[in-house]
């Protein structure tokens, strides 16, 4: 498969915006998510094209096994983000996707490539810190009471369990090598009653660049707050990611 062809599977919504973007987020899922859990460029301007990260076993990659290791996951992620580098970019993960952007970008700083304008991380602890509630393990009936599946119909939440459990498994083994701060400005997000990461395990991430860095809470949300939750969520990455010029 050529790398064009590669990249049309792993990235959804590349050239959506017909050539006229003038700044691109690639979007990065949390743990049993597929591409279609985020809503965002219908919340977004125009010039900005979103390319959602489609990881194997889940919606038109279903029939494919899901990955356990998030080195395999960046070994192919990384250098076909860094053939879309073209445009001003930037990247948004929650929860999974968090870990998977900032191994993203310090593969793409070992590519040579260019850097996100500013990484959106949301709803994970630093990653230097251990999880304090590992669930991979789990035997599936306690891994599904676990498991937020809410308006899943209960013959697809075991359906999905593999998935969630091969997502679990990728984040609570990953180790992150000792390498130097990113020089990219992060924006840690999280809701304010997100009980799986607390407000000094986010601040953690502070350690991960030598740019600007914020933390900003949404009040009264818990940890899956960016479903429903998009238009302030593109708010806020607007916000943060403004036009040129």
């Amino acid at each position: 498969m050529t790398a064009t062809a590669l990249a049309t599977v792993w990235l959804r919504g590349l050239d959506s915006r017909n050539g006229s973007a003038e700044r691109r987020l690639f979007v990065f899922p949390h743990a049993g998510a597929g591409a279609s859990a985020y809503r965002l460029a219908a919340h977004l301007p125009d010039s900005v094209e979103v390319c959602t990260v489609q990881l194997p076993g889940r919606e038109s990659r279903f029939a494919e096994p899901a990955l356990t290791s998030l080195d395999e996951v960046v070994d192919t992620l990384a250098p076909l983000v860094a053939d879309h580098t073209d445009l001003p970019y930037a990247f948004f993960g929650h929860s999974m996707g968090s870990l998977l952007a900032f191994e993203a970008a310090r593969r793409l700083r070992t590519l040579g490539a260019p850097l996100p304008e500013r990484l959106f991380l949301s709803g994970m602890r630093a990653p230097d810190l251990p999880d304090r509630a590992p669930r991979h393990a789990l035997p599936d009936d306690k891994l599904l009471a676990t498991a937020d599946f809410t308006g899943v119909a209960a013959e697809l939440q075991e359906l999905l369990l593999p998935i969630l459990r091969a997502d679990l498994t990728l984040c609570e083994t990953y180790e992150p090598r000792v390498e130097a701060p990113l020089p990219c400005p992060m924006t840690v997000l999280a809701g304010s009653d997100d009980d799986s990461v607390t407000e000094a395990e986010l601040t953690g991430w502070h350690e991960h660049t030598t740019a600007g860095f914020e933390v900003h809470l949404f009040p009264g949300a818990p940890h899956l707050y960016v479903r429903g939750a998009e238009p302030q969520l593109a708010e806020t990455i607007t916000r943060s990611f403004p036009a040129r010029g």
